[in-house]
């Protein structure tokens, strides 16, 4: 992407801390799922389990729902119903009232 001339470094340009400060926290997360499982036995089923469903399941949905969201789109409507960039949508949509009024004479 181009921004005043210059091309701008893309988003984890720069932030080696921050990047490996929440690589660690969610491999650690993943790490910790795992070994919560060495302490399954017969005995304790349900502890171990839910540890492990917890730090497993959160630690994807850390890297993909938290740390993931750098920008958001969801508020950005960039392409119409079929894949056009918005300009053509309402071309089409202008188009398509201006043939409605006046019928077609083949």
């Amino acid at each position: 992407m181009i921004s005043n001339g210059k091309v701008k470094a893309y988003s984890g340009q720069g932030n080696l801390v921050g990047n490996l400060a929440a690589f660690l926290v969610v491999f650690l997360m993943l790490v910790g799922s795992i070994v919560a499982l060495n302490f399954w036995d017969l005995d304790q089923v349900w502890i171990p389990g839910l540890i492990f469903i917890v730090l497993y399941c959160g630690s994807f949905y850390a890297a993909k729902e938290i740390i993931g969201r750098s920008d958001s789109l969801d508020m950005q409507d960039l392409h119409g119903e079929h894949g056009e960039p918005l300009d053509a949508m309402a071309s089409r949509a202008s188009s398509s009232r201006e043939s409605a009024a006046e019928p077609h004479v083949r």
